[in-house]
């Protein structure tokens, strides 16, 4: 296949996952953003993780929460548990790299916060640590997953939102997840500032 052509069947590709997520995703986001406002309003944050790509879409979350999305507001509470050299390198070296965010869970996790959890397997140990550990806190947490959402979506309680992108294709499921996360920054802003 020419280059054009390809760039042409990727951009497709991209478009019919989108608009086949649309109508299945609609309820699970706005679920998730009403959720996310009402822990802000509570005096909660965010914490926010993922590996790989995942960990840049938590920290694109955190950015958007607290440096505002497409207009001016106050910042909003939201930590990327996937920013800290240090602190991973400490808690991998010393626990072990299943540990990196359960231990941070741990450490500054509240009841009320809610923990974002982005993978598009669903199987990373350390994610599913995390969300073990936010269990222990009493926090609930918000899970943007892939495919069949892995051991990870077996975790999840009555009280946790799954969003999860039926697809098979990583990048597709990570742009997915980037779409999402726009979505819910444009509700959280909406709901806090009206239209």
């Amino acid at each position: 296949m020419d280059p054009i052509a390809r760039v042409q069947h990727l951009f497709n590709e991209s478009m019919e996952i989108k608009a086949q997520s649309a109508a299945t995703l609609a309820e699970p986001i706005s679920m998730a953003a009403a959720d996310v406002v009402s822990a802000l309003l509570e005096g909660g944050k965010l914490l926010c993780c993922g590996n790989g790509g995942s960990a840049g879409a938590a920290q694109l979350l955190s950015a958007k929460m607290l440096n505002g999305f497409e207009r001016e507001r106050p910042g909003l509470p939201a930590i990327a548990l996937t920013t800290d050299s240090s602190i991973l390198t400490a808690i991998a070296n010393d626990f072990g790299y299943d540990q990196v965010f359960a231990r941070q869970v741990n450490a500054v996790g509240h009841p009320g916060d809610r923990l974002v959890v982005i993978t598009t397997s669903g199987n990373s140990a350390n994610l599913t640590r995390a969300v073990e550990a936010a269990r222990e806190r009493h926090m609930q947490v918000i899970a943007l997953t892939g495919r069949d959402g892995g051991v990870l979506a077996e975790l999840l309680g009555d009280s946790d939102i799954e969003i999860r992108v039926a697809a098979d294709s990583v990048a597709r499921i990570q742009e997915m997840h980037l779409l999402i996360i726009h979505c819910v920054c444009d509700l959280v802003d909406q709901q806090l500032l009206g239209g």
